[in-house]
């Protein structure tokens, strides 16, 4: 996989944060009951909705390079915890899928990238740009 960047920036609406990757901007805010405005999705959604655009993704592109049957994928992830959270993942198959292909497919769901990164564990550096005053 090549390098990707993500810049998040927070400025003076509490916790509001803007991100930027390549052409797209996403908004990130807490929820009121933690002191934001609930402007948008909080970072676990988007770390739940990474997980589940993955899987629909990767579920998405097996069925089509196996010309199955396969006429769309809703993935549902909710989360439990605090620090180390637990994810249940649930994918809804539509289309004329047999036994063996429906099994096939949920095996695959594993096999996305997201959902490989998240079992293996993250490799995490922090460092401080220049100053920044």
């Amino acid at each position: 996989m090549s390098l990707k960047t993500l810049t998040a920036t927070l400025g003076s609406d509490r916790f509001a944060t803007v991100m930027s990757t390549r052409q797209h901007t996403l908004v990130a805010d807490e929820p009121v009951e933690l002191g934001g405005q609930d402007s948008a999705a909080d970072p676990y959604e988007y770390l739940m909705a990474a997980l589940a655009s993955c899987t629909a993704i990767t579920v998405r592109m097996y069925a089509d390079r196996k010309e199955w049957p396969l006429e769309g994928v809703d993935v549902e992830v909710a989360m439990a915890g605090g620090q180390t959270p637990t994810l249940a993942r649930t994918l809804h198959l539509r289309g004329a899928l047999d036994v063996a292909q429906r099994a096939r497919l949920l095996q695959i769901a594993d096999a996305c990238p997201i959902s490989k990164m998240l079992t293996a564990g993250v490799s995490m550096t922090s460092a401080l740009a220049g100053d920044d005053r």
